[in-house]
């Protein structure tokens, strides 16, 4: 019988996996010596949300509907709605395999709270609010878990963008040991075809202890106390690999994958800074003080352009007859938006060199633009700055993050890892998109390609 375990690692980097660490992950270096493996594109944005959905659904954050965490649900300036499970309408990898009677364990893949029915259990992600929230389907899960997680089952970090650095590397430890006991405890019952885990401790290392691992980030100190902190973790991670592998016959299909990688944050671009400077976008009354900015803070009928802060730039224009007190006529649209893409990617550093910023249009990344997408992405940097949305700094750069401690932002590139039978061993690696994960689980158990996954089967 077809069997499948999928190890997500939310944010593994590419680099450290299969190039600086590989020899000391040997349980990790067992699946890609017995497989195939290789990068994977994420998307764009390379954030969580929307990136697992996209490869649980082999849909682009276009058609899904949602470019990130918090989205427009129509065009008043104060739409917004975190992009949760219900607001995920395209059918995921477990919905195709409980219709054809496949039974799955799904616990922690992002975006699935609050949780939905399918043949099996189900544990939400992070987005759940705490353990108070029905988080688990079916709800009296949740008894079953906390026992197999010694107790008491963590969800997430919170407040990970701290500066108690012992109490970060604390509390990410024992958040991975508990969740993979979990998943292992579940695992070891049986009766499962699929079974996928994403542990979300990885992301949070590396936003909490990048500088002290990273020899060019501004920030780093040779023999700093936290310099190994990334990589012991790292080992662990590998040793809590190589138990699931152990509970594993030979004829059960293995992927590790992560949906990002990471990459030393330079700095942040005040984006909201920047557009007032160009007259872009007015206050009521300019701060004097870094404040976080409120929409109703802002002067509509002399704003053309305001922003969201992130890992990425969203870009949002006041455009007459679309916003309410919308400013941009509909026919210069077009014109205004391509004249602020060269100006966004003119914007150097402080020494005058260029960043490398990249302003993204969604229609010519997207296959369809649905909902209320912005009207620019932008990559700072080209990612190696974030987006800032405080406003009253004194200048546009800011080199510490404004919502808390952060050393990294995401890179575009993933992991992809791939063991199984009939699955060949390839000494050069391959380069995936991450559309291309559902159709090629779905193939695993032998059901057809749905028409609208944009994905191919990884041969």
């Amino acid at each position: 019988m077809t069997k499948l375990v999928v190890i997500g690692l939310d944010c593994a980097e590419p680099k450290l996996v299969f190039d600086e660490w590989i020899g000391d992950l040997p349980n990790i270096k067992s699946v890609i010596g017995a497989g195939v493996h290789g990068l994977m594109r994420s998307t764009i944005p390379p954030i969580t949300v929307p990136a697992w959905t996209a490869m649980m659904t082999s849909r682009d954050p276009g058609q899904l509907g949602f470019y990130g965490f918090r989205n427009r649900s129509g065009w008043g300036y104060d739409d917004l709605y975190f992009a949760n499970a219900n607001y995920v309408k395209a059918k995921t990898v477990w919905n195709h395999l409980s219709r054809h009677r496949f039974r799955s364990m799904v616990l922690g893949v992002p975006q699935t709270y609050p949780p939905k029915p399918l043949n099996g259990i189900m544990v939400g992600c992070f987005l759940a609010p705490d353990k108070n929230a029905q988080y688990t389907w079916p709800e009296e899960l949740r008894a079953e878990l906390d026992m197999a997680a010694d107790g008491d089952y963590i969800i997430d970090v919170k407040d990970f963008r701290t500066d108690d650095k012992d109490w970060l590397i604390e509390q990410i430890r024992v958040m991975t040991q508990r969740r993979f006991k979990a998943f292992r405890y579940f695992l070891g019952k049986g009766g499962f075809d699929f079974a996928m885990m994403v542990e979300m401790g990885v992301d949070r290392i590396h936003h909490g202890f990048w500088r002290f691992l990273d020899k060019n980030h501004r920030l780093y100190e040779p023999g700093n106390k936290y310099e190994n902190t990334i990589h012991d973790y790292y080992v662990e991670l590998d040793a809590e690999v190589g138990r699931v592998l152990d509970m594993l016959d030979s004829n059960t299909h293995v992927m590790i994958v992560s949906d990002h990688g990471a990459k030393s944050m330079v700095g942040a671009i005040c984006i909201n800074e920047w557009l007032a400077k160009k007259g872009l976008l007015t206050l009521n009354e300019h701060p004097t003080k870094p404040t976080k900015m409120k929409n109703s803070m802002i002067d509509w009928e002399k704003t053309k352009v305001w922003g969201e802060g992130g890992y990425y730039s969203r870009l949002f224009f006041n455009v007459k007859g679309r916003e309410p007190k919308g400013v941009i006529d509909p026919k210069d649209y077009e014109k205004f938006r391509n004249d602020l893409v060269v100006e966004l990617e003119a914007i150097c550093d402080e020494n005058g060199k260029n960043i490398g910023t990249r302003a993204l249009k969604p229609e010519d990344v997207y296959r369809e633009v649905n909902n209320v997408p912005p009207d620019l992405v932008v990559y700072l940097g080209n990612l190696d700055w974030r987006s800032a949305g405080t406003i009253g700094t004194p200048s546009v750069y800011l080199y510490e993050n404004d919502t808390g401690p952060d050393d990294a932002n995401h890179a575009e590139d993933a992991i992809f890892i791939w063991k199984g039978p009939g699955v060949s061993h390839e000494a050069q690696r391959k380069q995936v998109s991450i559309y291309d994960m559902a159709p090629t689980i779905l193939d695993i158990f032998r059901i057809t390609t749905p028409p609208e996954m944009i994905g191919k089967i990884i041969k």
